[in-house]
């Protein structure tokens, strides 16, 4: 394996012109074309290792970029280093020291784009889904795999290690379980721009599915909101799990009474309620809606593991929403599912967007079979749009639970028509609107 090496290292920009639908449209993003950076890392054995960086239309530029960038760091790279240390690797990147002044962000998902690929190309080595290469590894690789400067005075290495190990003897009957009967999911049914035909249609089509939990976008105006929660739990029913979701939209006081009002529908949470990074705020909100049974659900923005542990340790959140595209790929992910696990908050991952479906549900699968060991009070995202003519293994459902994936790696491939349609602003798609897909399209 030592003599494996980097080949090369191809960024696409894909774009979808989902604004003609307002599929995916929320408070902030009115009118977002559910984007991704394709990144494949090409190894010397022939395997690519791939991985998928979320947008939301215009931004993708900036993430190639970066990532081709980075690239430049790694040409003729031996993958027998980042088999060893992934750690290394990571940092390798990450402290570089002059993109380090660009601080999180951008800078951090481009890393990401090129982490998750490694990772995916290691799986694939191994023959195994990512989720499975995470429950086999031994717990000092997972140690080792982790940035531990800023995160040790709220949990120690043996704190970590102690935590996988009180899983250990339960992993087999976790994995055999969730290979069963898979990780609950939840449907994103509400978008804000969509009928409520259109709505009550997708509610359908998931409660045949077996779903029960069910999220709203809100914000915008407090009587349609009413009206909408209103009809929307008459179609779940009482039993239903009801959670909604206002992308960042309002200030800390402006959050806590606007739920307030809607606390009569009985919302299991509040995503995002204020800006991505305040968690003052967070934990204002999240005390003052104690009362009414309403916790406080975030992190799908959360630019760094430093912003997790400042959310979990302080009690600001009751729901931990990893996404995995945000950071800096699974060495920044696997910190905050054992974080969480030790302050007691049930990791429900972001999904959405290309492809982000399709790497959360390997992460529920660690932790629910290595770290937290239970699926009681967990739900993971899920979107019945952009998977089948997208992916040459979509993700699938059954009775409101993921099926687990099973294919090497990610499972990230794209079909090579919706592949090449929508890459922009060349792909057939975009032809005579190009315009539409970039920073000038103006909602």
């Amino acid at each position: 394996m030592s003599s494996i090496k980097i080949n090369k290292i191809e960024v696409h920009d894909i774009r979808v012109p989902t604004s003609d639908t307002l599929l995916g449209s929320d408070p902030f993003h009115k009118k977002p074309n559910y984007s991704c950076v394709y990144t494949t890392i090409h190894l010397s054995n022939g395997i690519k290792g791939n991985s998928v960086c979320f947008t939301a239309g215009a931004g993708n530029d900036w993430i190639v970029y970066g990532v081709k960038d980075i690239s430049k760091l790694l040409q003729e790279y031996k993958i027998d280093n980042f088999i060893k240390n992934p750690g290394s690797t990571y940092k390798l990147i990450n402290d570089h020291h002059q993109l380090r002044w660009l601080a999180d962000g951008v800078n951090r998902m481009a890393l990401g784009c090129i982490m998750n690929s490694l990772w995916d190309a290691w799986a694939k080595i191994e023959e195994k889904p990512l989720w499975k290469l995470l429950v086999d590894l031994d717990p000092e690789q997972i140690i080792k795999s982790i940035d531990w400067r800023y995160l040790k005075d709220s949990i120690s290495k043996d704190e970590a290690l102690n935590i996988l190990a009180k899983n250990n003897y339960q992993k087999n009957s976790r994995e055999k379980q969730l290979l069963k009967d898979g990780p609950k999911a939840y449907s994103t049914a509400g978008w804000l721009g969509l009928t409520d035909d259109e709505i009550a249609s997708t509610i359908n089509e998931m409660k045949s599915e077996g779903f029960d939990c069910f999220k709203m976008k809100v914000g915008q105006d407090l009587k349609q909101d009413k009206e909408r929660l209103k009809f929307i739990r008459e179609k779940i029913g009482k039993k239903s799990k009801l959670m909604v979701d206002c992308n960042q939209l309002w200030g800390v006081e402006e959050a806590i009474e606007y739920m307030k009002e809607l606390s009569e529908f009985n919302p299991t949470w509040i995503e995002e309620p204020t800006a991505r990074d305040d968690v003052q705020g967070h934990l204002k909100i999240s005390k003052a809606l104690k009362k009414y049974g309403i916790e406080v659900a975030t992190g799908e923005q959360a630019q760094s593991p430093v912003i997790f542990k400042q959310l979990l340790e302080s009690g600001a959140i009751g729901y931990c929403q990893i996404d995995a595209s945000r950071t800096g790929g699974v060495n920044d992910i696997i910190p905050v599912i054992i974080l969480a696990k030790k302050f007691n908050v049930p990791v429900c991952p972001h999904g959405g967007g290309i492809g982000l479906c399709n790497m959360i549900v390997h992460y529920a699968m660690w932790d629910q079979i290595s770290v937290s060991g239970h699926s009681n009070n967990q739900v993971v995202e899920y979107l019945n749009f952009l998977q089948k003519e997208v992916f040459e293994n979509p993700i699938e459902v059954s009775n409101g639970k993921y099926i687990a994936p099973s294919v090497p790696g990610w499972g990230l491939e794209m079909k090579e028509d919706f592949f090449n349609a929508h890459i922009y602003p060349s792909g057939s798609v975009w032809k005579d609107r190009e315009e539409s897909g970039s920073i000038k399209f103006i909602a």
